[in-house]
């Protein structure tokens, strides 16, 4: 009788009552307004980094109501001017690349003063060209596409036929510097596995005499495969992609090239084992620019520092090599029971200085990172320079003959936030350690070569910036840029929130991001989506830095979403400690804290639903949000995972071998299986999508197949988003890849229904 009452009650009610709630095109498009390609146009005074020119002067990019410029700055004069003008230049850019640029975003990559003349490289898809700025004319550089051009400017070093090349610039004359490299044993190779490519991996002297390099020993490593998606018959992609527990990786055994000299060149190698492909800042051995990580020339050419990294990154050695004998002294060794090193370092977070015969050296060996003075001869300690709390995270400069180095860190102002980066200048000896940036911001800085001024920009998730010129001192000079929002407000955007929680343990601070609805009513329940890399090299923040946009996080938000980005315990950043917390347990993935630091949330924001819960990352974070998914269904409701490394055994060697140790089995399985996420698939009772490119050569699509084959034989429903010809990143399919991911939230988790194939990268700003 009563079901009977209760079927006759259902049907009485409307059927428009019992409908989702309809999302329409104008929602996604307010939403997609949100995102940085219409964020950024309208904010001005943002600054680039400066470029110092050797006399002192520099000349940087900042953003206009038109676009934006370069302006060059003489500090000694206090003089800043436009450094071209946009609407003379921009024709003849586009004559010589035949491309139209917009006078706006002209790309220079340097700068030549020489002279009293202005010319610059400007980079185009098509290459490199050469400007004018003054007669306003613009030829295609002599430059080999992905050379690494010497320091002074005469000779670009390439890759042929895997042997390396320099073409001298002026001339076109090209000159073979190696004979002997073959396909798997060439010179300057780059290829790490989950990265590949053509441009050489080198470091030039100082004088320009000498390369640092290595041949990249490839022999008998495993090959990975892509097949391409076509008519007709299929194209192989393989290329040597070692994996975690391979008997053999890449090694590298290291020379210097001397370019010009009696006999022409010659190589020297260096008189011990190859390396393993390993460097304490990196997955590679490349570093920006194309330079050999972990590698420094002595001023005058004569000898090399470097690092090498055991294949577990347990150890590390610094070495020193003689260029003309490839003799090689070893001065100290490091050891940690998880890794050393920290992927959020600067590449030279080290100083060898000859003149005193010492070197400065950095260390996590006492719970965080610190600077060291040794002895360069001996390798013996002479004193610690830096202590406390906080890490030092760039040396800026060293002042030889007043004995003092300028360094930037972070986490060593109390009650600020620990991210927050400041310059500090202290002496040799520890004594002195000064705050140069007093400012409660994070601190971008770059110091002149004859250390008389300092460009600092600082600024929060929430405030915009401001660049200024101090001197030596830190003493404002004169203001160069300051952030202007006022347009971007007028539209009724709003800055991100800054959180503070409680990690797992209820005692350590975690920090975060979180993003509402510009029209926040604080009576209603939003669901709350998570947004998670979990590490370990870096967080799901980014940068403490003012960004208009940060991914989709503000786009998502104004679909009815509250969005979080949470860094961690197992992020860098924070103690040796906080960074090591999950070594060796890779599933964890930081997700203890991310639930831990929601609920908190929820605690202190009544208008979070914490019962709808979604979480969405792309790579590192696709792993992480399968995990979530597999390992805690209770608490995650709907989940996207993209690109993921679901797998370490399937994925560069590198990555596991540094964060979890090495791949060792015992009898049938091993001690990575577990951290798999496909081992977990049958927990699965939410909703959950499967993204990845078919031609991700970084994260092979295998990763994810993976997970598919065991969802299935688990009988669990779940989708699935391949994209045929896409990378790792997405490349052209990426809009498409945001709009599916809208829409699976907010039918799945805010429970409405989306409009039909909305189309991003439509609206004009």
């Amino acid at each position: 009788m009563r079901i009977h009452t209760l079927a006759l009650l259902l049907l009485a009610v409307p059927a428009a009552a019992q409908q989702p709630r309809q999302l329409t095109a104008e929602d996604y498009a307010r939403a997609e307004r949100r995102l940085d390609s219409h964020t950024l146009p309208l904010v001005s005074g943002l600054a680039g980094p400066p470029n110092w020119t050797a006399d002192g002067r520099f000349w940087y990019r900042a953003t206009t109501p038109g676009g934006g410029g370069y302006f060059l700055v003489d500090p000694a004069r206090g003089t800043r001017e436009p450094l071209y003008d946009p609407a003379r230049l921009a024709p003849a850019v586009g004559t010589a690349s035949g491309r139209d640029i917009p006078a706006g975003q002209i790309p220079i990559l340097s700068l030549d003063l020489a002279g009293g003349g202005r010319r610059a490289a400007v980079l185009v898809p098509e290459g490199r060209l050469t400007c004018d700025l003054q007669a306003y004319t613009c030829a295609r550089a002599a430059t080999p596409r992905g050379a690494v051009v010497s320091p002074d400017g005469r000779m670009a070093a390439f890759i042929r036929d895997y042997d390396l090349w320099v073409r001298e610039l002026a001339s076109g004359r090209e000159t073979r510097l190696t004979t002997d490299g073959t396909r798997d044993f060439g010179y300057a190779t780059n290829n790490a596995g989950w990265v590949h490519g053509d441009d050489p991996v080198l470091t030039w002297s100082p004088d320009s005499r000498r390369i640092a390099t290595f041949q990249h020993d490839a022999r008998g490593v495993g090959d990975m495969y892509l097949v391409s998606t076509n008519v007709g018959q299929p194209r192989l992609q393989a290329w040597k992609y070692p994996l975690p527990g391979d008997s053999v990786i890449f090694r590298i055994h290291r020379v210097v090239v001397n370019v010009a000299g009696a006999g022409g060149p010659r190589v020297v190698r260096f008189r011990m084992p190859a390396d393993p492909h390993r460097s304490t800042v990196s997955d590679h051995v490349r570093c920006d620019g194309g330079t050999v990580c972990d590698l420094q020339w002595f001023p005058d050419g004569s000898r090399v520092a470097f690092v090498s990294s055991s294949r577990d990154h347990k150890q590390a050695w610094m070495r020193v090599a003689d260029a003309r004998t490839g003799e090689v002294r070893t001065l100290f060794e490091e050891r940690s029971q998880t890794q050393i090193g920290d992927a959020s370092f600067a590449e030279q977070l080290w100083r060898v200085l000859p003149a005193s015969n010492e070197l400065v050296w950095w260390s996590q060996r006492e719970g965080w990172t610190q600077l060291y003075l040794y002895d360069l001869d001996t390798g013996r300690l002479k004193n610690r320079i830096t202590s406390g709390d906080g890490n030092v995270m760039d040396i800026v400069r060293v002042d030889e003959q007043r004995r003092v180095l300028y360094f930037t860190a972070q986490g060593k102002e109390a009650g600020r936030d620990p991210y927050f980066q400041h310059l500090y200048r202290i002496g040799f000896d520890g004594s002195g350690q000064t705050l140069l940036t007093p400012e409660d911001a994070h601190h971008t800085v770059s110091m002149s070569p004859d250390g008389r001024f300092i460009v600092d920009s600082y600024s929060t998730p929430d405030t915009p910036p401001v660049t200024v010129l101090r001197d030596v001192d830190g003493r404002v000079v004169r203001t160069l840029e300051r952030g202007d929002v006022s347009r971007l407000a007028a539209t009724g955007w709003r800055p991100p929130t800054r959180i503070r929680m409680k990690a797992r343990d209820a005692q350590t601070d975690i920090y975060g991001l979180m993003f509402t609805p510009s029209a926040l009513d604080s009576t209603r329940k939003y669901p709350i989506v998570n947004y998670i890399y979990p590490g370990p090299q870096v967080g799901s923040v980014g940068p403490r830095s003012f960004m208009p946009s940060r991914r989709d996080h503000q786009a998502l938000a104004e679909l009815g979403f509250v969005v979080v980005a949470i860094d961690g315990m197992g992020t860098p950043g924070r103690s040796k400690a906080f960074a090591d917390a999950y070594y060796g347990r890779m599933i964890d993935n930081t997700l203890p804290d991310q639930i831990a630091g929601m609920r908190e949330l929820a605690r202190r924001y009544p208008f979070i639903d914490i019962e709808r819960v979604g979480i969405w990352g792309h790579s590192g974070g696709g792993y992480a949000t399968a995990a979530a998914m597999f390992r805690h269904p209770e608490f995650f409701k709907v989940g996207i995972s993209e690109s993921g490394n679901h797998d370490n055994r399937n994925y560069e060697d590198d990555w596991g071998e540094r964060y979890h140790g090495l791949l060792v089995r015992t009898g049938t399985t091993d001690n990575y299986a577990n951290e798999a996420t496909q081992t977990h698939a049958a927990n699965l009772r939410g909703k959950l999508m499967l993204a990845h490119g078919a031609m991700d050569d970084n994260v092979p699509p295998y990763n994810t197949y993976l997970v598919v084959d065991a969802l299935v034989k688990a009988n669990k429903d779940f989708d699935l988003v391949i994209f045929p010809h896409a990378r790792h990143s997405f490349g052209a399919d990426g809009d498409y890849m945001m709009r599916r991911r809208w829409d699976y939230f907010v039918r799945h988790l805010l429970g409405a229904e989306p409009p039909r194939e909305y189309q991003i990268g439509r609206l004009g700003n």
